[in-house]
């Protein structure tokens, strides 16, 4: 089991996310990454299409030149082993109850998915936090982004908000959907603020999902994939009758 340092869990806990470099070894990475090469190919349900995320750029319908362009291969957890064996791999597990602070569970609601960024038609993503859409007793759950290839601000990277899973913005800085506004003066600060990750094959990011975080188009010729995974406290139960109930969890002792 992985064991984080006093320092690891107080940035965690400060700035809302933590990178552990070189966590996942290379074959496993490239395991991964031949069975989504395989799913993107035959588009193996379930998965989301730009098209259907709506997100500023993308196709305007299925119909529509990249309209049917994967953004996410879902249910990542029943895909395949190597998914499944990474979500509950100790390494991972342990360090999220560390941050947690007590035995930990992961959601099968909310990411359980392989997240793709394609070029020319991959949508960027804007400054949002997961907790907007997920309904727990608290908004107290960590993502686990493990980047199967080189992750940066030219292939679409992931940029963080630094402390922002400590704030709580005004109405009017968020739009209809809970995406930071940017035309908002109180969010130029914010997003003058943030910081870009670069991530190579086999790093994995835990952030907090009260974290505002966003992420661009892909300017490379390759797609890029990222396996994600979310895990809640035992004690923190998904509200029932909410969509964060419907797919369950699934506990994970420590082995």
């Amino acid at each position: 089991m992985l064991k984080l340092n006093a320092g690891q869990i107080e940035q965690f806990h400060q700035e809302g996310y933590l990178i552990l470099r070189s966590l996942v070894p290379e074959p496993i990475c490239a395991l991964m990454q031949s069975i989504t090469d395989a799913h993107l190919e035959a588009a193996v349900e379930p998965l989301e299409y730009e098209a259907e995320v709506g997100y500023p750029g993308a196709p305007a319908s299925l119909a529509a030149p990249g309209g049917r362009t994967v953004r996410r291969l879902r249910g990542a957890y029943r895909r395949h082993r190597c998914f499944s064996a990474w979500a509950e791999d100790p390494s991972v597990v342990g360090a999220v109850r560390q941050l947690l602070r007590e035995p930990v569970c992961l959601t099968l609601a909310h990411h359980n998915c392989v997240m793709t960024k394609h070029p020319d038609f991959g949508s960027a993503t804007g400054w949002h936090r997961d907790m907007r859409y997920w309904s727990f007793t608290r908004p107290e759950l960590i993502c686990a982004w493990l980047a199967l290839g080189p992750e940066d601000q030219h292939n679409g990277g992931l940029h963080f908000i630094a402390q922002s899973h400590r704030l709580q913005p005004a109405p009017e800085q968020l739009d209809e959907m809970h995406f930071l506004r940017p035309e908002v003066p109180q969010n130029a600060a914010l997003l003058a603020s943030a910081v870009p990750l670069s991530l190579q094959a086999g790093d994995v990011v835990l952030f907090h999902s009260g974290l505002f975080h966003a992420a661009g188009q892909n300017r490379s010729p390759s797609v890029k994939c990222s396996i994600a995974f979310a895990y809640h406290g035992a004690s923190n139960a998904a509200l029932d009758g909410s969509k964060s109930a419907v797919a369950g969890c699934i506990a994970l002792p420590l082995r």
